[in-house]
């Protein structure tokens, strides 16, 4: 039996006595009750994704990759969402698995409770009020192991633990992050993975075909080709915020973000900007042709329960046509879709701006347009933080038509921070944050 075919409904899911589980995914195909706001956007349709123990998933991909899966269920496959070609059928990609933070002497450490977990890109359908998963492909090295999502590199990434971060456990040079993800032509796959950062092709089967890394990462040890093809600027990455947005531009190159502004010239910096950067990539070139400046509104304007700039995010970037794209800015709690085009004017590759000695840097600066930098128009599209039913940390947006997007969150696996995320046991203590889909109409064309 398939691995994602085995689960068990959400408890408290209930229909209605009487009423036929085809009408009920009618009425809510339809468009919003009666009421909903007129020329507003406006949640059409809200689909969950079912349990599914997460052994039983991972060990129906690669047998014996998870030993103990601590009671987690299977999610984080929010991380990013593209269609898949067919109506209410969709790609995703879960992140690294589940993981955590606990404070131990005063030092916050990274938990990964379940180690063997595999990435996996993830083909689901949304059926009703329910996430169907359909299929999934593990992600793997050359030769057919699991790539895990373990850090990579001693001093650069954060040390891994077992669940309780008492337990050290080892680096892996094949370990991903992957977030975005998009599908080629000849059906691979292109990811971003946030260790690197990386850009990461995958065969339809799932094998790693090539990872291509800012130059001067010096990744040693990993079972499938790695590339040194990105600007060395991007080394300075901050700490789990590399790349998390992909697109997919009609003519084939790709447009990856920058999930925060990169630590420039040092953590104080980055946590202080609003200035991240997109990458161009040509895959017939397989090289990078442009680099952009992005500005993030105030962190009070994305989201007026927040005041600490650093929590300012892009999750998700996605094509609407020539070279114009949605860029979602975030916090946890909000997210702001803005429209941007890329023209060649805002070129900054290979500018003084990929200098790392530059002073004051691109991230340092109050005002990068005043100062010269060709910063990307945006235009607002819709605020989803005042749209009524749209979850927490959306992730991943698509665009299912004219004029309604698909979105999904990342639930974290039901995983929460500190000491109580497990119990005397070691097995989960559920959060409740679920899986979900949200269908949502915009007033206007896109």
């Amino acid at each position: 039996m398939s691995p994602h075919a085995e689960g068990r409904p959400p408890a408290g899911r209930t229909v209605a006595a009487g009423v036929h589980l085809a009408l009920v995914a009618a009425l809510i195909a339809a468009g919003p009750a009666m009421g909903a706001p007129s020329g507003e956007a406006h949640v059409v349709r809200t689909a969950t994704l079912g349990d599914i123990r997460l052994g039983v998933f991972s060990n129906g991909l690669l047998p014996g990759t998870v030993d103990d899966d601590r009671g987690v269920d299977l999610g984080g496959i929010g991380s990013d969402i593209y269609p898949a070609g067919r109506k209410g059928e969709f790609w995703t990609v879960t992140d690294r698995g589940p993981n955590g933070q606990i404070k131990v002497a005063g030092t916050k450490r990274r938990t990964f409770p379940v180690p063997g977990f595999d990435p996996a890109i993830v083909r689901i359908r949304v059926m009703g009020d329910t996430v169907k998963v359909l299929d999934a492909i593990p992600i793997t090295t050359s030769r057919g192991k699991p790539v895990t999502g373990l850090p990579n590199q001693r001093g650069r990434d954060e040390a891994p633990y077992d669940y309780n971060a008492l337990t050290a456990l080892p680096y892996d040079p094949n370990g991903l992050d992957t977030e975005g993800i998009v599908r080629a032509a000849d059906g691979s796959f292109w990811l971003v993975d946030e260790y690197g950062p990386s850009l990461v092709h995958v065969s339809a089967r799932g094998k790693v075909l090539t990872r291509y890394v800012p130059k001067g990462l010096n990744l040693t040890g990993a079972g499938y080709p790695v590339v040194e093809a990105l600007p060395s600027v991007f080394l300075h990455r901050k700490i789990n915020r590399g790349f998390e947005g992909l697109a997919q531009l009609p003519g084939g190159d790709l447009v990856l973000a920058v999930q925060s502004p990169l630590s420039l010239p040092d953590t104080d910096a980055g946590e202080a900007s609003r200035t991240t950067r997109l990458l161009r990539f040509s895959p017939k070139r397989k090289a990078v042709t442009a680099e952009y400046a992005y500005r993030f509104d105030p962190v009070d304007v994305v989201d007026p329960s927040e005041d600490d700039t650093s929590e300012l995010k892009i999750s998700s970037v996605v094509a609407v046509g020539g070279d114009r794209l949605l860029v979602e800015e975030r916090t946890d709690k909000a997210a702001r879709l803005q429209l941007v085009r890329l023209d060649r004017s805002s070129n900054i590759l290979g500018s003084s701006w990929d200098d790392d000695t530059t002073s004051p840097s691109l991230e340092q600066l109050d005002d990068p347009a005043a100062s010269g930098v060709p910063v990307l128009a945006k235009k607002p599209v819709v605020d989803l933080g005042r749209v009524a039913g749209v979850p927490g940390k959306i992730e991943g947006v698509a665009r299912v038509d004219h004029d309604t997007l698909a979105l999904i969150n990342d639930n974290d696996f039901g995983m929460t921070d500190g000491t109580g995320a497990f119990d005397a046991d070691g097995r989960l203590v559920d959060s409740g944050v679920e899986t979900k889909v949200t269908y949502v109409r915009l007033p206007h064309r896109l």
